[in-house]
């Protein structure tokens, strides 16, 4: 199927094309530019313009370029504009502006994308869905997700992220959702706001962009939900709130197991209930939220409770394995390893205390981004809860010596600055019957970690 014709593209960027060219994708990368996509010289790590030649001849259908790079022939298909990045917005909003999909928008400190994902999961079973790819969130990702939009979408999921004040605003006015979630706001990337109130009061710029009657829903339970609720308010938003008390959709019963969970909710007075496919109360709490942004949608809700119990996590976000060891017996891995902040490193404690392993093991390394308090947030992440049921918890990096160093000695187990010193004491330091988590920010690489226990197996990761 066609995605952008030459003519439709220059006239939603203004640029010039080169030749009458189709592009059936939109790509960034050549590592995985498929044939026929319409290639993107952004400059990010690295200027998109030095990779055209080679993105041509694995079959790009075009590349939207700035000049024509070197080593290119001026007859080849190219689409050449004053600004990449501008013009990939462009892209993105004409993309937007052409379908008639219903759009949400997903935001907040911690779980927006496995809630994007349970919402793609459930509304794929309702009509063709488009979703952002993995955690596509950012100034280049929502236009990019935008602009890979398919012309007959019906439903539409979109994530929107942010480092820094004001980055939510654009991205969310450029995607224009019907429904803009916030799944929850946390103590994360402080060094770049000065509370918590100011990053509840970004987060809550997902409203700018919602369409004329949108709705947008919120978490009751957060400490500053006056925040999102006044800032919708302001937008003339239809506002739909979910939690454990006091909300539209109410969380009444939560029961663990070692591979799911099952919530009891009540919605506008209606008991219902649904399973989640992994473990953690966390996960129930952003299926609620899911689901009230599906009844705003219009869709069925018992077909999209029975669409969220297909959903599992993705790599790296609460994947649960078990990996036969070499030795005999095996291991249980609890890969959370993309990404970490207090609250997410406290519900994913919780998943490992209240598993059935004969020791719980925690491999944790440092949250980033955590501003003036970030040794004092590492340090007492000893008090939480959770801890008392963990056996032993390994520490990596410079802010997790301070857990290390606030850990009785009976947990406290090897610091080492970074995963792979620590992977390389892994057959020391875990035994048949262990249930393993590996935690910390992306930069921290537990999937060192998290590839070296599975080294440890002789039939690799089996099947959960």
């Amino acid at each position: 199927m066609t995605l952008w014709t030459a003519a439709d593209a220059a006239n939603a960027t203004g640029g010039r094309a080169t030749t009458d060219w189709t592009a059936n994708g939109v790509s960034i990368d050549t590592r995985t530019l498929q044939p026929g996509d319409l290639f993107v010289a952004l400059k990010v790590a690295r200027d998109g313009h030095d990779f055209v030649a080679q993105a041509l001849e694995k079959g790009a259908g075009a590349a939207l370029v700035s000049h024509i790079p070197d080593g290119v022939d001026d007859t080849a298909p190219l689409l050449i504009v004053d600004d990449v990045q501008t013009s990939l917005e462009a892209l993105g909003q004409a993309a937007r502006a052409r379908t008639d999909a219903k759009v949400v928008g997903v935001t907040g400190s911690v779980g927006k994308t496995s809630t994007k994902e349970m919402l793609a999961t459930i509304l794929a079973k309702q009509g063709r869905t488009h979703a952002s790819v993995a955690s596509y969130n950012n100034q280049w990702g929502v236009p990019l997700t935008l602009a890979r939009m398919p012309r007959d979408t019906e439903f539409a999921v979109i994530e929107i992220g942010m480092n820094h004040p004001g980055e939510i605003a654009p991205l969310t006015i450029q995607t224009r959702p019907h429904v803009a979630l916030v799944t929850t706001v946390a103590a994360v990337h402080l060094e770049a706001f000065a509370s918590v109130a100011g990053i509840a009061q970004e987060k809550a710029a997902i409203f700018d962009g919602l369409v004329t009657g949108g709705v947008a829903i919120v978490n009751a339970d957060i400490e500053h939900a006056d925040i999102l609720r006044s800032c919708a308010l302001s937008k003339g938003a239809k506002t739909v709130e979910f939690g454990r008390k006091g909300a539209d959709f109410v969380l009444t019963d939560v029961t663990q197991h070692p591979d799911s969970v099952h919530a009891v909710v009540t919605v506008t007075g209606k008991p219902l209930s649904y399973t989640v496919q992994s473990a953690g109360t966390h996960f129930a709490m952003n299926a609620l939220g899911a689901l009230a942004a599906c009844v705003e949608l219009g869709v069925d809700l018992d077909q999209a409770i029975a669409g969220l119990g297909q959903w599992s996590p993705v790599k790296g976000r609460g994947v649960r394995e078990q990996i036969a060891l070499a030795d005999g017996g095996q291991i249980e891995l609890l890969d959370d390893s993309y990404n970490a902040n207090p609250t997410s490193m406290e519900a994913s404690l919780d998943v490992l205390a209240a598993s059935q392993g004969a020791r719980r093991v925690a491999f944790l390394g440092d949250m980033k981004e955590m501003g003036p308090q970030e040794i004092a947030m590492h340090a007492t992440m000893a008090d939480v809860a959770a801890m008392a049921r963990v056996d032993h918890v390994h520490c990596i990096g410079p802010l997790m010596k301070a857990l290390h160093d606030a850990l009785p000695d009976e947990k406290r187990g090897l610091w080492f600055e970074t995963s792979t010193e620590m992977a390389k004491h892994l057959p020391e330091l875990i035994r048949a019957g262990d249930t393993v988590l590996a935690k910390g920010s992306l930069s921290m690489v537990l999937s060192h970690i998290v590839d070296g226990l599975r080294k440890m197996g002789q039939l690799g990761a089996l099947d959960p």
